[in-house]
C-alpha cells in the first residue's frame, strides 16, 4: 500500500501507454480478463481478418478501436469475452502483390514458375507483415489474442470450408452454370455481384461511343419499307470493341417507330434509317440538322452544307420489324453454331426510350440481358463464339482482354487501353479505331464522348468486362428472403444499414459466383467425371482419404498422397503433414460409382467465402470444438464491426452463409464504421500525400487521446475527417482536465494524509455541492452503461468529456477548492475528497473501454492508496453500478440554475470588459413563483462566489424594471410557414408581455392567423431584454439576470487585493514553494495600493500564508507587478 497518492510531473500519453503496456504484460492483465470470468455468461465476438501482405492505416486505428470498446466494457459487466484474432491469406490481394513482386502476370503461372513455387511465394508473401500488424495492435491497446490466431491457410481451417460447403451443395443450393459474368482481365477471375458492388468501383468515365449503321437486306424487309432504297438500323453503344460480337438487333414491340431520310455527317451519302419515334430528337437535335416537312427540300442539299436536313418518312411499330435481317456490321468471322440464325431484328422488353435510338445493338457473348434475349428468340440467336487451336468455343476478346488474331488488324490488342502496361497505351483506343474504321465505311451515323458509370474490380481498380465463364454458383436467390426475413432481427448501427444498404441489397441478391480461376486460395472440393454427369463434393480429410483408396483400388491412382494424415488425430503435428491447396489436390484423380476418373474442378472459391467461414472455421468446427457452435456458446457473434464497404463483403458472406447451412443469423449487433479522411473530406493517400502514419500518431499524441478523439468526433458510422489538432485539442482539453484535477487532488489529500482509511460521509451529511456531483455522477453511469448497452459509444464519450469539464472541473472542483487547501481536517474536507475520489475512480471506470491505458494508470494510482478495491487492473474491475439513492433531481435543477446564471452573469462582465476578480455589488433576477425562488437562494452562496458579487435580489414583479422584447426568427419560420411568414412576424412583434412570458416558460404559444390556429415554438422567436442604466440585463431561456456594472471604491480596492492574491499565488509557485509554506511579503508603495492591502489585508494575508507583511518605499529585487492602473513591486521571502 502506498502512504502518498503518485505526483505526476507532466501529460505525457505515449508514455503512459508504455508503462501500461509493460504492466499488462508482466501481469498477464489480458489473458486474466477472460480467465476471471470463467464460468461466466460469454459474449461473443468476432475478429474480421485483416490480410497482413499489406499495412495498417490510421483507418485501422478507428475501427479496432470501435471493436476494442465493446468487448472491454462487457468484460467489466461479468461477461467472459474471448476474442480469437485472425489473418486473411488467399485472395486477390496476395495473389496480385505476389506477381507485381515477381515481375510475372496469371499467364506465366505454370509455364514459367510453378505453381507451387507460386504458391510458396504467397505464403511467404501473406504474413510479411504481421509483426507491424502486432506493433500496432499492441500500441493501441487493442485487446485481441495474436498468439493463437485462426489463419485461413491453415489446413484445419480449409476443412471446415470444405465441409460448408458440402453441406450448401447437399441442400441443392450449389450449381454449375455458363454465364455471362463480371470478370477481371487484370487479375485474371471472374468477380462475384458483391464484389462488384465493392465502394468505388462503379467509376464515372468518359468513352467514345457509336451509333452505328446496321444496313437491312432488302428481300427481308415488310412491304411497307419496300420500294425506300437502302435502310439502315441505328443502334448506339457505350462499348464499341463489342460490335464485331453483334448478332442480333433488339427493339421494343410496343415502340414506335420511324423511317427518316437523311444523309450521312462523315460521308455525305444519302441515308434512310430506323429509329424509334420519341429518339429522333436526340439523335436529330442539335445546330447540324434540320427538319424538312418537303421531301423535295433534300434534294438541295449539298455536302459540307452547315446544316444536315432530315425529313421523317413513315412510323410503325416495333413488331413490324421482327425478323428483318441485315448485314454483319464487321464481318471478320461468324459464329461456329447457327450462323445462318444470327444477324436478325428481335423483340426484348428491356428496351426503352430513355436514350440512344430505341434500338439495341445485341451480343450475347458479352451481355447478361442480350444472352437471355438471344436464347429467348426462335431460333435462338447464337452468340459469336468461334473454334480455338484447341478445339473450344471461345469470344472474340481473349481472358487477357485482348481481341483474338482472327479480328485481322485489331487481333492482339487490348479492347480497353487500361489493361496496357504503363506507358505502352497506343494513342488510340480500339474504341476509337473502330469508330474511325465504321465512320470510313459509311457505317457510323454518329461518333461522340460520353461520360457514364462503368464498373472497376475492386483489386486492381481495372475496368471489368462482362465476359462468358463457365462457373460454380450459390443459390442465394433461393434463400434470399430467409437472409431478408432473419436480417430484420438484426441491431445494425446505423439502422439505416442494415434496413436500407443492406436489406436492398440482399431483396435484389444475385446467385453466388463462387469460381474463382486463381492458383492461392481454398480449392473447390467438387471432383467430376469428363462427360460432368457423374460427381462429388468433399466436406472432409477422412472422406477425401476414403475417396483416394477407392481409386487406388480402382487402379486410377498410384498412392495415397496424405498417407502420413491420420485419420481423427486432432493435434496441430498431424494436421501440419497436410496440404489442401492447388498445387497438392489437384495430383488427386478419384473414380466415380461407375468406374470413371473423376478430376476436381480447377477453380478456387471465392476468398469472400473464407472470410464468412470464420465463426466456424475458426474452431475447426464441426471435426473440433462442436459444443461452441451446437450449444451457442462461441455462435452467433454478439457484436461485430467492420466498415460500411463489408456489407457486400464480409457482413454479407457471414450472414449468407449462417442462413444456408444453420439457418441462423451469424451476429446479432454489428456497428458499420465509416471512412476515415482527412481534415478537408478528401480520401487519404499515398499519392495525395494526405496519409497519416498510424504509428507517427500513436507516437506523439498516444492511443488514449487518439482513441478518444476519433470515437467522440463523429459517430462511428459516419465519416471521420481526421484532424491532428482535433487530437491535441481533446488531450488538452479532457485528458489535461482530468490530469489537472487528479493533480489537484494527489496535491492536497498528500498534506493531509487522506487515504480513504475513513468511513464513507453519509450522503445525507454531505454538502449540498457533493451530493449534487454525486447526483451527476450516477445520471452519468445511467446513461453511459445505456450507451455503451446500445452501441453508442460517442454519446459516451461526449457524456463523460462534457461531464468531467463542464461539472467536475469547471464546477465542483472550482467551487470546492478552499474547502480543499483551507481549514481542518474534518468531515467537510473528508467528505470533499472522498467525492472527488469517487467522481474520479468513476470517470476511470466509464471511460477505460474507450482509453485503456490512462485510465487504468489513475485507477490504480488512486486504488493504490486506499486499496479499496482488489483487482490488478480497471479491466478486471467491475462496471460502476448506478444507484438510484445517490439521484435528487430537484438538487441538479437548482445547480443548473446556479450555472446558467453564473454563465449570463460572466458573459456581462465579458461584454462590459469587467474581470471576474473584480467585485460587483449585486445582480437582480426576475422570479416566477416560490419554487424558483427557493431554488435560487438554495444556491445563492455558490453563484456569489463563483461570479464574485456581493448579494443577489430576487424580484417577483420585474415588469417595470426588466423589459422583454421579442422577435421574428425568420431562419426556422421561412422553411416552416413560407407565404404566411410575413403575416406571422407581425403578430409576434405584437406580442404581450404575458405572450413573451407564456413562451418563454411552456416554448411554445398557439396564435390565430386568418382563422386558423398556428403553433409556435419558441426556436421561432428571439427573446431579449432591455438594458437599463447602470446595469446590464442577459436571458436565457427563462432566467433573466441583470448585473449592477457600478464600481464603488471600496469594490475597486477589494479587486486591487484580489489581482495581487493572485501574482502573489502566481511568484510563489514560480519560486517553487510548497503549498504549505509560509511567507514574508513585501510591497512596494504606490498611489493608494497600500490603503487597498489594508483595506483587506486579512484576506489577502490568509488566502497567499503571509506571516508578515510590510510596505517599503524602493523595491530593487522585486517581481513586478502592473494590473489597470496599479504599477508596484512585490518580494516574497520564505518563512
Amino acid at each position: 500500500m502506498s502512504a502518498k497518492f503518485p505526483e505526476y510531473k507532466g501529460l505525457n500519453l505515449p508514455n503512459v501507454a508504455k508503462e501500461m503496456l509493460e504492466y499488462w504484460a508482466e501481469n498477464s492483465i489480458f489473458e486474466k480478463s477472460v480467465t476471471t470470468r470463467e464460468g461466466n455468461k460469454p459474449f461473443v465476438f468476432f475478429e474480421g481478418p485483416p490480410s497482413a501482405n499489406g499495412l495498417p492505416g490510421v483507418h485501422h486505428v478507428l475501427a479496432r478501436a470501435i471493436k476494442d470498446i465493446f468487448p472491454r466494457y462487457k468484460t467489466m459487466k461479468g461477461f467472459q469475452v474471448k476474442r480469437k484474432a485472425g489473418w486473411d491469406t488467399h485472395g486477390l490481394p496476395i495473389e496480385l502483390g505476389v506477381e507485381k513482386e515477381l515481375g510475372i502476370t496469371k499467364e506465366d503461372i505454370g509455364r514459367t514458375i510453378t505453381v507451387e513455387e507460386y504458391n510458396a511465394a504467397c505464403r511467404t508473401a501473406v504474413m510479411r507483415y504481421t509483426d507491424i500488424w502486432n506493433d500496432l495492435t499492441q500500441k493501441m491497446g487493442y485487446w485481441v489474442n495474436m498468439d493463437d490466431p485462426y489463419i485461413t491457410y491453415e489446413p484445419k481451417y480449409m476443412e471446415s470450408v470444405w465441409w460448408l460447403l458440402k453441406q450448401i451443395y447437399e441442400k441443392n443450393l450449389m450449381y454449375k452454370g455458363y454465364t455471362i459474368q463480371p470478370y477481371s482481365p487484370k487479375a485474371g477471375t471472374g468477380l462475384s455481384s458483391h464484389e462488384l458492388n465493392q465502394p468505388g468501383t462503379y467509376q464515372d468515365v468518359t468513352d467514345t461511343t457509336v451509333v452505328a449503321q446496321f444496313k437491312a437486306i432488302k428481300d427481308t424487309l415488310p412491304d411497307f419499307l419496300q420500294n425506300e432504297g437502302d435502310i439502315y438500323f441505328l443502334a448506339w453503344t457505350t462499348t464499341p470493341w463489342t460490335l464485331p460480337s453483334n448478332t442480333a438487333l433488339t427493339v421494343g414491340a410496343k415502340i414506335d417507330y420511324v423511317l427518316v431520310d437523311t444523309f450521312n455527317q462523315y460521308t455525305f451519302e444519302p441515308t434512310k434509317v430506323i429509329l424509334a419515334k420519341n429518339l429522333v430528337g436526340k439523335q436529330f437535335g442539335g445546330k447540324k440538322n434540320i427538319q424538312v416537312e418537303d421531301v423535295d427540300k433534300l434534294n438541295e442539299y449539298n455536302s459540307g452544307d452547315k446544316k444536315i436536313p432530315f425529313h421523317v418518312v413513315k412510323e410503325f411499330k416495333g413488331k413490324d420489324l421482327l425478323e428483318i435481317r441485315y448485314e454483319q456490321l464487321l464481318d471478320y468471322v461468324l459464329p461456329h453454331n447457327n450462323p445462318q440464325d444470327a444477324f436478325r431484328v428481335i423483340a426484348g422488353d428491356f428496351v426503352t426510350t430513355e436514350d440512344g435510338t430505341g434500338i439495341v445493338h445485341t451480343s450475347p457473348t458479352f451481355g447478361a440481358d442480350d444472352a437471355l434475349v438471344a436464347k429467348q428468340a426462335s431460333p435462338e440467336i447464337p452468340p459469336m463464339l468461334i473454334k480455338d487451336e484447341n478445339d473450344n468455343l471461345v469470344p472474340l476478346v481473349d481472358l487477357q482482354g485482348k481481341f483474338v488474331k482472327e479480328l485481322g488488324e485489331f487481333g492482339g490488342k487490348y479492347v480497353k487501353n487500361e489493361y496496357y502496361k504503363e506507358g505502352e497505351a497506343p494513342e488510340k483506343s480500339i474504341d476509337v479505331e473502330l469508330a474511325i474504321k465504321l465512320k470510313e465505311e459509311n457505317k457510323a451515323f454518329k461518333v461522340e464522348k460520353y461520360k457514364h458509370s462503368y464498373p472497376n474490380c475492386w483489386r486492381t481498380d481495372k475496368p471489368i468486362l462482362y465476359y462468358p465463364l463457365d462457373s460454380w454458383f450459390i443459390k442465394v436467390t433461393d434463400v434470399k428472403e430467409r437472409m431478408h426475413e432473419l436480417n430484420k432481427t438484426i441491431n445494425w448501427k446505423p439502422a439505416s444499414t442494415g434496413e436500407g444498404r443492406f436489406g436492398n441489397w440482399l431483396a435484389n441478391a444475385n446467385d453466388w459466383n463462387l469460381s474463382r480461376s486463381r492458383y492461392w486460395g481454398i480449392p473447390l472440393p467438387i471432383w467430376r467425371t469428363e462427360d460432368k454427369k457423374e460427381e462429388i463434393c468433399i466436406g472432409s480429410v477422412a472422406e477425401l482419404k476414403q475417396e483416394i483408396q477407392k481409386s487406388i483400388e480402382a487402379g486410377i491412382l498410384a498412392e495415397d498422397i496424405f498417407a502420413d494424415f491420420e485419420v481423427g488425430n486432432m493435434t496441430d503435428e498431424n494436421y501440419a503433414t497436410l496440404d489442401l491447396h492447388k498445387n497438392i489436390v489437384d495430383q488427386i484423380v478419384l473414380v466415380s460409382p461407375s468406374g470413371k476418373p473423376m478430376e476436381r474442378e480447377s477453380d478456387l472459391i471465392d476468398v469472400w467465402f473464407d472470410s464468412g467461414s470464420m465463426p466456424y472455421a475458426q474452431w475447426h468446427y464441426p471435426f473440433e470444438n462442436k459444443e461452441l457452435i451446437d450449444n451457442n456458446t462461441s455462435y452467433p457473434a454478439d457484436f461485430i464491426a467492420e466498415g460500411v464497404d463489408q456489407t457486400r463483403g464480409w457482413f454479407y458472406t457471414l450472414h449468407a452463409i449462417g442462413t444456408m447451412v444453420f439457418d441462423s443469423v451469424a451476429y446479432k449487433n454489428v456497428v458499420s464504421n465509416g471512412l476515415v479522411l482527412d481534415k478537408n473530406g478528401q480520401k487519404m493517400s499515398k499519392r495525395l500525400g494526405n496519409a497519416a502514419d498510424p504509428f507517427e500518431v500513436l507516437s506523439t499524441y498516444g492511443a488514449d487521446a487518439t482513441r478518444w478523439y476519433m470515437i467522440s468526433n463523429a459517430n462511428p458510422w459516419d465519416n471521420l475527417k481526421f484532424d491532428k489538432d482535433g487530437i491535441e485539442e481533446v488531450k488538452r482539453k479532457f485528458f489535461g482536465t482530468l490530469y489537472n484535477t487528479y493533480s489537484f487532488f494527489s496535491l492536497y489529500t498528500n498534506i493531509d494524509g487522506f487515504s480513504y482509511a475513513e468511513e464513507d460521509v453519509p450522503l445525507h451529511e454531505r454538502p449540498e455541492l457533493d451530493r449534487w456531483i454525486l447526483s451527476e455522477l450516477h445520471t452519468l453511469i445511467k446513461k453511459v452503461d445505456k450507451f455503451y448497452e446500445e452501441y453508442e459509444p460517442t454519446k459516451a464519450a461526449r457524456a463523460i468529456s462534457g461531464f468531467t469539464q463542464d461539472y467536475l472541473s469547471n464546477w465542483y472542483v472550482r467551487l470546492s477548492r478552499r474547502r480543499f487547501w483551507k481549514g481542518d481536517y474534518q468531515q467537510d474536507k473528508i467528505s470533499a475528497y472522498q467525492t472527488l475520489y469517487t467522481c474520479m475512480l468513476t470517470i476511470a471506470k466509464i471511460g477505460a473501454p474507450i482509453a485503456p491505458f490512462f485510465m487504468d494508470k489513475l485507477y490504480l494510482d488512486l486504488n493504490a492508496v486506499s486499496q479499496k478495491e482488489n483487482v490488478e487492473s480497471i479491466h478486471l474491475a467491475d462496471f460502476p453500478l448506478f444507484e438510484e439513492s445517490y439521484i435528487d433531481k430537484s438538487l441538479e435543477r437548482k445547480m443548473e440554475d446556479a450555472q446558467t446564471i453564473s454563465s449570463l452573469v460572466l458573459s456581462l462582465r465579458a461584454k462590459e470588459k469587467i474581470k471576474v476578480r473584480q467585485p460587483l455589488q449585486k445582480i437582480m433576477i426576475p422570479v416566477e413563483n416560490e419554487e424558483q425562488k427557493a431554488s435560487i437562494l438554495a444556491v445563492a452562496n455558490l453563484i456569489k462566489h463563483e461570479v464574485n458579487i456581493k448579494e443577489i435580489e430576487l424580484l417577483e414583479d420585474a415588469s417595470d424594471i426588466l423589459v422583454k422584447q421579442i422577435k421574428p426568427n425568420f431562419k426556422t419560420l421561412g422553411p416552416k410557414f413560407g407565404r404566411e411568414m410575413k403575416s406571422i412576424a407581425n403578430s409576434i412583434r405584437n406580442f404581450s408581455k404575458e405572450e413573451i412570458s407564456k413562451i418563454e416558460l411552456d416554448g411554445k404559444i398557439p396564435i390565430e392567423l386568418d382563422g386558423k390556429m398556428i403553433n409556435l415554438e419558441l426556436s421561432d422567436v428571439e427573446i431579449s431584454s432591455k438594458d437599463i442604466e447602470g446595469w446590464l440585463v442577459a436571458n436565457e431561456g427563462a432566467i433573466t439576470v441583470a448585473l449592477d456594472v457600478t464600481i464603488s471604491e471600496e469594490l475597486r480596492k477589494e479587486g486591487v487585493a484580489r489581482e495581487l492574491i493572485n501574482r502573489i499565488q502566481n511568484a510563489r509557485k514560480d519560486r517553487g514553494l510548497e503549498v504549505t509554506d509560509k511567507i514574508k511579503l513585501t510591497v512596494l508603495k504606490f498611489e493608494d495600493i497600500e490603503e487597498s492591502i489594508n483595506k483587506n489585508k486579512e484576506y489577502i494575508m490568509s488566502e497567499t500564508l503571509t506571516e508578515e507583511l510590510v510596505f517599503v518605499d524602493q523595491l530593487i529585487d522585486g517581481l513586478d507587478v502592473e494590473f489597470d492602473t496599479i504599477k508596484s513591486k512585490i518580494l516574497i521571502n520564505k518563512m
